[in-house]
């Protein structure tokens, strides 16, 4: 990946964790009601609240390990491990990312 790229996808990330920050401390931290447990359970059960959690899980790993790349290839002792450290990177960020994502689809509401 070249420079410019990782410094695009960070950017655009952190726009993007940014504004699904804005919508996750609205809804679930300065909510109009008190909020409960019920109320948690049934936003998460909702598809459309799943999608943007997961949207948001994504951002998040995108931004994270990006910058993990970008710091590790700084150092010039890496490079000659620059492929083996960035398919580790990509497989964790996969990993990760289907864990998380599973893990918000398993959410339903309690029958």
């Amino acid at each position: 990946m070249s420079i410019m790229r990782n410094w695009q996808i960070q950017r655009l990330s952190a726009i993007a964790i940014l504004v699904f920050l804005t919508i996750h401390m609205i809804v679930v931290h300065y909510p109009p009601f008190h909020i409960t447990f019920d109320i948690i359970l049934e936003r998460l059960a909702n598809p459309l609240w799943k999608a943007i959690d997961i949207a948001f899980l994504a951002f998040v790993l995108l931004h994270a390990l990006s910058g993990t790349w970008a710091v590790v290839t700084d150092y010039q002792f890496f490079d000659r491990w620059r492929k083996p450290i960035g398919a580790v990177v990509l497989a964790l960020g996969v990993l990760a990312f289907v864990y998380g994502a599973l893990t918000i689809m398993a959410f339903q509401l309690p029958a």
